[in-house]
């Protein structure tokens, strides 16, 4: 099924350009301009929306006429690719992320009935399976042409994914281990073509989190992500952007522990509850830890055990882990930086050194564990070894330079994860998603330039694709993350995203022009962030524990010594 999975299923980006008359756009439309939108269309849903639009035409000729004679210049530009698959053969996690938001923005997400209750926000393997075969998202911008505000521009991003039938019901399955989403009438497997499914909380986070960034508002989305079931707080993992691993350095281990054992202390059963109980709704919003008990044997090295299976479901519900095996590659981490080990059982049995996701099996807190998650007070001060500070400052280096903090936050994947976290609860997330996506993006463009002489055209298309995707979620005039940045750089960026692409040579100029801009935007996000949000993360209280162990300060004049 891994292999079958990149080459049946596969992704294309299309970029259509396009500008009008805005009163002609108008008469023909019937409907006011909207500064951004978003749609996805399954196949029923593409089928009558041309059905609809044909009766009209035939209804008034001299409209069609009209239509006709103003139709608008297009710009059109595709580009085509396969899911993109890791070493191991799974699919990038955010190809993964899109194609199951996508899929949940297509289907009606209607009430069903499971025996004698009706069950809102819900859909059957059919619907499923069906929609999977051609899925189709769009987003667009319209705004004012900067050379002529009496036209009126359009920028449009298209993804399509499709697949075989067989393949969509192994791509659902796949939903389903990662916990995406799960049954309401006890099945195990999308066999049965009534099944009834919902979105899990952490399914809804991650639908929550795509169409923020799209600017999805579609009513039975909106009802959706209001439900209760909705406020999982899932921990964003860092990856590498190009073999989609898992960050896995001690300092970034350390933070991702924290939040598994919570960092206001263990997370102790209640008296008369189960501590073997598969119910995880204790920790359904993801801020507090696994749960715990006592060490049955009064351990005092590891006086607070939990089971693997526990440990597993915690990882697997409140993480952005998607993959069985990644799942239990965290738990080993924790081992492997001793922050817990195996505990013996009440008769006195020690599991092996990998970790096991059983309920039988027992795993104790270390005291370096303790000191780690902020349960008891490090003898040093820091549990850091690798960020000493120097003994004294350089001459003419400004210690506490904002800029400079900026810079090891985003250099240190531990540190980014918090700083993420912070920008979350200040809504201000996107300013660092922007200036990693752009990160992303530049690379991709320099490989593209390093490629050969001439690079492919192909290659050119599908960075440009990206370019225009950015653009539309970040920096278009009403774009549903629209970044505050320099009015002038706004105009050039306009300019350029609205004007014609070309072909050959003129794409590779294109391209060339759109790098620089983007990567003067990437410039003007970070200064924003170094004079605004650092400064407040630095000072946040929730944080400051957490940072002064990670030694910041250290970091810093480590960092701000060897810039001189």
């Amino acid at each position: 099924m891994r292999s079958d999975l990149s080459t049946l299923s596969h992704s294309s980006s299309d970029t259509t350009l396009s500008d009008d008359k805005s009163d002609d756009t108008k008469s023909i439309e019937e409907r006011p301009l909207k500064p951004a939108s978003a749609s996805w269309d399954s196949p029923k849903q593409l089928f009558s929306s041309e059905r609809a639009r044909e009766d009209d035409d035939q209804g008034d000729i001299d409209r069609f006429a009209r239509a006709v004679q103003h139709r608008p210049r297009m710009m059109h530009q595709t580009s085509s690719r396969l899911l993109r698959m890791t070493t191991d053969e799974r699919p990038f996690t955010r190809d993964f992320k899109d194609l199951f938001s996508t899929l949940m923005v297509s289907l009606p997400l209607t009430p069903h009935r499971v025996r004698f209750s009706r069950i809102e926000h819900t859909f059957t393997t059919e619907e499923a399976i069906t929609n999977l075969g051609s899925l189709k998202f769009s987003q667009s911008n319209r705004m004012p042409d900067p050379k002529d505000p009496s036209r009126i521009v359009t920028t449009t991003t298209t993804t399509t994914f499709s697949m075989a039938k067989e393949m969509a019901r192994s791509v659902c399955a796949r939903f389903l281990e990662a916990r995406f989403v799960e049954s309401v009438d006890g099945r195990t497997d999308f066999s049965s073509r009534s099944s009834v499914w919902q979105l899990t909380p952490k399914g809804m986070h991650v639908l929550a989190r795509f169409c923020q960034r799209n600017g999805i508002h579609q009513r039975h989305v909106n009802e959706v992500l209001d439900s209760p079931r909705n406020m999982m707080q899932l921990v964003i993992l860092e990856r590498d952007p190009d073999t989609d691993k898992l960050v896995d350095d001690a300092p970034t281990v350390h933070v991702v522990f924290r939040r598994f054992v919570g960092d206001t202390g263990p997370n102790l059963r209640t008296a008369g509850s189960n501590a073997d109980s598969d119910d995880t709704s204790d920790y359904a919003t993801g801020l507090i830890g696994v749960k715990m008990q006592r060490s049955r044997r009064n351990d005092k090295e590891a006086p607070y055990t939990f089971n693997g299976k526990a440990a597993f479901d915690w990882l697997m519900d409140c993480c952005t882990v998607v993959d069985k095996r990644e799942t239990l590659d965290l738990p080993n981490l924790f081992i492997q930086h001793e922050l817990i080990v195996p505990a013996s059982d009440e008769r006195g049995h020690v599991n092996g050194t990998r970790f096991t996701a059983s309920k039988h099996v027992l795993y104790g807190i270390t005291q370096k564990g303790m000191r780690v998650a902020g349960w008891i007070t490090s003898p040093n001060g820091s549990v850091n070894s690798d960020a000493t500070a120097l003994s004294r400052v350089p001459q003419g280096v400004v210690r506490d330079s904002n800029t400079n903090r900026m810079t090891v936050i985003i250099r240190d994947p531990a540190l980014r994860l918090l700083f993420r976290e912070y920008l979350r609860e200040t809504h201000c997330e996107e300013n660092l998603s922007f200036y990693v996506e752009v990160k992303a993006f530049l690379s991709e463009y320099e490989r593209a330039r390093r490629e050969s002489v001439a690079p492919r055209l192909d290659v050119i298309r599908e960075t440009l694709a990206s370019a225009y995707s950015l653009y539309n979620a970040f920096l278009a005039p009403g774009s549903p993350c629209e970044l505050n940045i320099d009015h002038n750089l706004r105009n050039a960026l306009a300019g350029r995203m609205t004007r014609a692409v070309g072909e050959d040579e003129q794409m590779l100029r294109s391209l060339d022009e759109v790098a620089r801009l983007f990567d003067q935007a990437q410039s003007s996000v970070f200064k924003l962030m170094a004079s605004d949000s650092v400064p407040k993360f630095s000072r946040e209280p929730k944080y400051a524990a957490i940072l002064r162990e990670r030694n910041l300060e250290g970091m810093l004049t480590n960092f701000a010594a060897t810039a001189i």
